[in-house]
């Protein structure tokens, strides 16, 4: 594990040995390792997300009202503060993954200290959306059982969502500099102790709702501990140094590059989201609610995975960009879209096969089943569409162009499908199914202009931008 960061990833791509390989070589080549870097990083947030499924699931078979109330607070409050510092995270993919490239190892531990105390300040100040989670639930249109219930585990959510500053910048951190295994290892160890210690509380001590929240809190802080310990007692040598002033200096650049790219995610982790609220004002409000919170819920599970080709297609973007290689991060973008629209298929043929068994593993209730089979399609659709665009977000991470994205997403989520979704939902005789299909247009509009823009990249120039980055960054932390 410690030679992992010794594997690397940019030196296939140089002047000289790219020539002697054929496309298909050079191809297989970069497919490994983006593989290196996202198949740990997909089975890290596979873990880290299956720990909030674990407990939805739980939380299912003790009754609707709490699968409603656990889904609402998980997959809507939680989903805005997850998006968000999980955005603003990834500023340490630009950052660290350039200067990982550069060979400037000693930045990578100042920019994590950055991110800790910018992240951490970030939590704080959204707090207020737990704490106030009832009221904000029933201004939006939920039923006041589900709000007021939903409310209550929310204030239980909080350790969990304080833990996010840490365990974001912690896995990119190690991430960029290919320590993967560790990381992996580590989620699992999470998710196996989770799985458990759930199993025990829920089913044989009958803790109920509150306890099942709790429980995702302690495992994710376990699984920062476990990557804080690594880092701080010889799992970085290179690029942990100790605690320096200097994360204190060039903090509002930081703030910058990271609101842009917390915006960026947190619109876009949040848009299908959005029909939760739309559920409360329908027709068996519990029922609509738990069928599309069970959709939305297998959406996030499949979305990790491409978001760690986001990740990773961010660090290969960035690497390369470091080492001054402008045709490596060119051909490093073609290949990680190519990998994930195969993985989009993957997962668009086990949806549509398997679609009368998706709401087995979160309740037995025939209704929530019946309608998340008429949902399933929709499902499928979404999830293929989806396996594109996180790619051509992760090469504007790794060049630097959060904010570009964030505005991409607002016009196209909430200028083109929120109000073209409420047309079709009020036109279409089921409003949800109208709803969902004009929210899809979005992101179809949204995945067009990103490809047009990547397309049109000129990567030489993007090469001196970086290079110009990390003189900028190295002289002033000197």
């Amino acid at each position: 594990m410690g030679n992992e960061a010794e594997h690397a990833l940019i030196e296939a791509t140089d002047s000289v040995a790219v020539p002697k390989l054929s496309l298909f070589q050079r191809t297989c080549s970069e497919s490994n390792k983006l593989c290196h870097i996202a198949a740990p990083s997909a089975f890290t947030r596979l873990a880290m997300f299956s720990i909030t499924v674990v407990t939805q699931s739980l939380a299912g078979h003790l009754s609707d009202l709490d699968l409603a109330a656990i889904s609402i607070a998980c997959t809507l409050l939680i989903s805005i503060t997850f998006g968000f510092t999980l955005g603003m995270a990834s500023a340490l993919e630009t950052l660290c993954g350039q200067a990982y490239g550069a060979g400037r190892h000693r930045l990578i531990g100042v920019y994590l200290q950055r991110s800790w105390l910018v992240l951490s300040l970030s939590s704080i100040l959204m707090l207020p959306i737990f704490v106030f989670a009832a009221p904000l639930l029933k201004l939006v249109g939920q039923p006041a059982a589900v709000a007021e219930r939903a409310g209550l585990v929310a204030l239980w959510l909080i350790p969990f969502h304080l833990s996010f500053p840490f365990q974001f910048s912690l896995q990119r951190f190690l991430q960029c500099q290919l320590k993967t295994a560790v990381v992996a290892w580590v989620s699992g160890v999470a998710l196996a102790i989770h799985v458990l210690m759930s199993w025990v509380l829920v089913y044989r001590m009958r803790i109920g709702i509150v306890g099942t929240a709790l429980t995702i809190g302690f495992s994710w802080w376990l699984s920062v501990f476990g990557l804080l310990g690594y880092t701080l007692f010889g799992g970085c040598p290179r690029s942990w140094t100790g605690f320096s002033a200097e994360a204190f200096v060039g903090l509002w650049d930081f703030f910058k590059l990271a609101i842009a790219s917390g915006v960026m995610l947190s619109l876009e982790n949040f848009y299908y989201r959005l029909l939760l609220i739309v559920s409360g004002y329908m027709h068996n409000t519990e029922i609509a609610i738990d069928a599309l919170s069970v959709c939305v819920t297998i959406y996030g599970w499949e979305s990790m995975i491409p978001l760690a080709f986001l990740g990773a297609t961010g660090v290969r973007v960035a690497n390369e960009l470091g080492a001054g290689n402008a045709k490596g991060a060119k051909f490093a973008t073609v290949v990680s879209v190519v990998n994930t629209v195969l993985v989009g298929l993957i997962f668009w043929l086990v949806i549509v096969a398997f679609n009368k068994n998706l709401a087995l593993i979160f309740t037995s209730s025939s209704s929530v089943i019946q309608m998340v089979n008429e949902l399933a399609i929709l499902l499928a659709f979404t999830i293929l569409l989806n396996c594109i665009q996180p790619v051509l977000s992760g090469v504007a991470v790794g060049s630097g162009r959060q904010a570009i994205v964030a505005y991409i997403n607002i016009g196209s989520y909430y200028l083109v499908g929120i109000p073209l979704g409420v047309l079709l939902g009020w036109l279409l005789p089921s409003g949800i199914v109208g709803m969902w299909t004009g929210m899809m247009s979005g992101t179809v509009v949204q995945t067009l202009i990103l490809a047009i823009i990547t397309l049109r990249y000129d990567w030489e120039k993007e090469v001196r931008k970086a290079q110009i980055l990390i003189k900028e960054k190295a002289t002033s932390n000197q």
